[in-house]
This record gives C-alpha cells, sequence and structure tokens, in this order.
C-alpha cells in the first residue's frame, strides 16, 4: 500500500470525528501553551532582574551602613543602615584603592520642588561629580556641578527628565531658578531619561545638587557632620571588581577599627555577584515552572493512547478487511501511528499560538517584558509530536497484530 493512501486513511480517520480529535489534542494544546507562557515568565523575569540592577550602573560596588544593635549593647539588629558608620574620610580612602574608576559618596531625602508657580514632589540627593561616572549616566543639556562648586556647596543642580517637565514642560530649565522645600538652587543641568528601573522606580524623577549643600540644607535632620548614606564605587574593570570589593571592605575595617573576627558596621555590595546569584534563582525557577508544565504534555500524552486504543477497538473490523484485501501489518502500524503523531503535532502547534498569545498577553497587561526563548518552539513542538509517537505506539501495534479473520468476525 502507497504512503500516500495511507496519509489519506489516517487524515480521514481523525476528519470523521472532529470533536474527538479536537479533545483528544487538547491535552498536547494545553501543555505546549503552558511551557511556552511559564519560559516566558521565568526569562521575562531575568531580563528584569537584569535591567533592575544593571540600572544602577555597571562594574558597581555599594557601599552602606550596617545594622545598629538594640539598646545596651543587645543582639538584636534593627536592619541595615540605621546607623552612619561611613563618611567623607571613607570616600576619600576608597578613591585611592588600585582599581577604582570613580567614587561618589551620597546623601538623599525627599523635597518638594517649586518652579515658576507649579510644585512636585521629588527625590534629592547629595553627591559628587563623580556621581555621573559611577552610577553611568549622561546630560541630555547643560552641564554637571565641578569639584569646586562641590567642596564650596554651591546651590546649584542637575535635575532629571521627569522633573523637568513636570516644573518646565517643555522649556530649557537649565539656567532657571528652582526651590528646593526653602532652599533656592539654580539648575546648570538635565539628565537624560532612563526611564522605570525593574523595579518600577522612575528613575527620571531625581535631583541631584552638591553633597555638602544637600546634606546641610535639605536633609540636615537625617545625616550629621561628614556622614554619607551610601558611597558608590565603580571598578575600572569587571576582572577587578572582586579585588576591589576584597580590598575596599580591608580597608574600612581597618579605618573602623573592628576587631578580627568582629562584624563590619557597613555593608559592600557586589552588584555583579547579586545579578548572578538573582538569575541563577530565576534560571532555576524557570527550569521548574517548564517541568511543571511538561507534566500536562505527558497527561495528554495518556489521553492519545486511550483515544487510540478506543480507535482500534472501534475499528477491528475496518482493520481485518484492509489486511484481508493486502495490508501489511507494517502498513496498519504506520496509519495509526501517524495519526497519533498528526494529532499530537496539531495540538503542538495550536498550543504555541495560544502560548505566544499568552505571554504577550502577560506582558501587555502586567507590564512584563516579552522574552520567549527561541528554542522553546521547536522543543516543544519536537517533544509533543515524540508524546504522540510514544502514546501510539502502543495501540498502533495493537491494532497491526489483529487476526484478519478473528476481526472480520467481530461486530
Amino acid at each position: 500500500m502507497r504512503r500516500l493512501d495511507l496519509v489519506r486513511f489516517a487524515g480521514g480517520a481523525i476528519a470523521a470525528h472532529p470533536m474527538r480529535s479536537a479533545l483528544t489534542s487538547l491535552g498536547v494544546v494545553i501543555g505546549v501553551a503552558a511551557v511556552i507562557m511559564m519560559t516566558s515568565i521565568g526569562l521575562g523575569a531575568q531580563q528584569r532582574v537584569t535591567t533592575a540592577i544593571g540600572g544602577l550602573g555597571s562594574n558597581l560596588l555599594i557601599v552602606s551602613p550596617g545594622a545598629a544593635r538594640g539598646a545596651g549593647g543587645g543582639f538584636v539588629s534593627q536592619g541595615a543602615g540605621t546607623t552612619m558608620s561611613i563618611n567623607d574620610g571613607d570616600a576619600d580612602a576608597i578613591g585611592k584603592v588600585d582599581g577604582v574608576a570613580a567614587v561618589a559618596p551620597d546623601v538623599r531625602g525627599a523635597a518638594q520642588l517649586v518652579a515658576d508657580g507649579t510644585n512636585w514632589n521629588s527625590r534629592i540627593e547629595g553627591v559628587t561629580p563623580d556621581y555621573l561616572v559611577a552610577r553611568d549616566l549622561t546630560l541630555s543639556s547643560g552641564r554637571m556641578f565641578d569639584d569646586r562648586e562641590a567642596r564650596q556647596g554651591r546651590k546649584v543642580v542637575v535635575i532629571g527628565q521627569t522633573v523637568a517637565t513636570q516644573l518646565f514642560g517643555t522649556d530649557d530649565p537649565v539656567g532657571k531658578r528652582l526651590r528646593v522645600g526653602s532652599v533656592p538652587f539654580e539648575i546648570v543641568g538635565v539628565l537624560a531619561s532612563k526611564g522605570q528601573s525593574g523595579f518600577g522606580q522612575d528613575q527620571d524623577d531625581i535631583v541631584l545638587g552638591p553633597l555638602q549643600a544637600v546634606r546641610s540644607r535639605v536633609v540636615g535632620r537625617r545625616v550629621k557632620g561628614d556622614n554619607v548614606q551610601t558611597i558608590y564605587v565603580k571598578a575600572a574593570s569587571a576582572e577587578v571588581l572582586d579585588q576591589v570589593q576584597e580590598d575596599v571592605t580591608n580597608l574600612l575595617r581597618d579605618r573602623h577599627k573592628i576587631r578580627p573576627g568582629a562584624d563590619d558596621d557597613f555593608q559592600v555590595q557586589n552588584m555583579a555577584s547579586i545579578m548572578q546569584a538573582m538569575q541563577s534563582s530565576v534560571a532555576t525557577f524557570t527550569v521548574l515552572l517548564a517541568a511543571v508544565a511538561g507534566v500536562s504534555l505527558l497527561v495528554g500524552g495518556v489521553g492519545i493512547m486511550n483515544i487510540m486504543l478506543v480507535a482500534v477497538t472501534e475499528r477491528t473490523r475496518e482493520i481485518g478487511l484492509r489486511m484481508a484485501v493486502g495490508a501489511r501489518r507494517a502498513d496498519v502500524l504506520y496509519q495509526f501511528a501517524l495519526e497519533a503523531i498528526t494529532l499530537s503535532l496539531a495540538g503542538g502547534l495550536l498550543g504555541l499560538l495560544l502560548g505566544v498569545g499568552g505571554a504577550l498577553l502577560m506582558a501587555r497587561l502586567g507590564q512584563w517584558p516579552i522574552a520567549i526563548a527561541p528554542w522553546a518552539a521547536p522543543v516543544s513542538l519536537g517533544f509533543s509530536m515524540l508524546v504522540g509517537l510514544i502514546f501510539g505506539a502502543y495501540p498502533a501495534w495493537q491494532a497491526s497484530r489483529l487476526d484478519p479473520i478473528e476481526a472480520l468476525r467481530r461486530e
């Protein structure tokens, strides 16, 4: 019997029972769609983590105060950053460490901004000129305040795009006056837009001013003396980042006179290590999601085997008649296997379309990055065909083993 005839017979058998064929493929449809959507969620989460941490800057270390302890030397930690343990001197000393490209101490707070009769609430940070280098920021207009202005505590600021739009609309704000709280500042520059961070924070809703001016005039109640809340440290390259982290840690332990074995009163966070750890965790989570979704493919395979066994029972006389007029056992085996593979492949294609559509819908509704792995489609389709072949093999073998005389006797 020609292969083309077998294909026609298999297609006719599937078309003869459209509802049953659709329900048979449903498990595969759900399985493939679930695999596509789950891997999309996992890869989207990886992209979000990368964007969130990468938005802070490349080759970056963040030095922050440690946790204060309970009164009386107690052991109850009050959380990271609850003690002011780092200062300008620490930042100056870190700047002399080999492999450090930029150091930017930082204090921050929230303030009401007023300009041209319009007001806006934003966060303000007191920084040094190296802040732009450390955080990989650029200017769209104007300039950054210089070291002399920073040392003198001059009342000049650089604002983000959101602040510029909210207060000045489409006008160029450079050279205009801006009141931060009750303190007037002159705008000398506007940052280029960075958009939202991966954590949902508007990175353009910011005002940068000289460290000393902001610390003494805007956030003075929160930060005393020469203390700072954060020190951003940019390494010269990714290759020296770990060594710079070790050197900075040793330097600060020495400056703070911390005894061997005692806890640090500061934290040095390596953004590259944090990103790698989080990506590894998300990748494991993605594999788990795909594995759970893959179980539904196996369930779909069981459904295909069940229906194919029913089909063999229903078509016993047809099989006997076909074998009586010359069909070989191999032809019967091929036909039933082809039916099973066709059902699973059709379900895989429909599941692929539904999975991609579901991933796009989730991305649109949930503001989630669209991330569909290039291997997801071929792997899902290949696995669905494999499921059809494996679970259709036994019913096909059962059909091919029928005795044509006994088959013709059945009602």
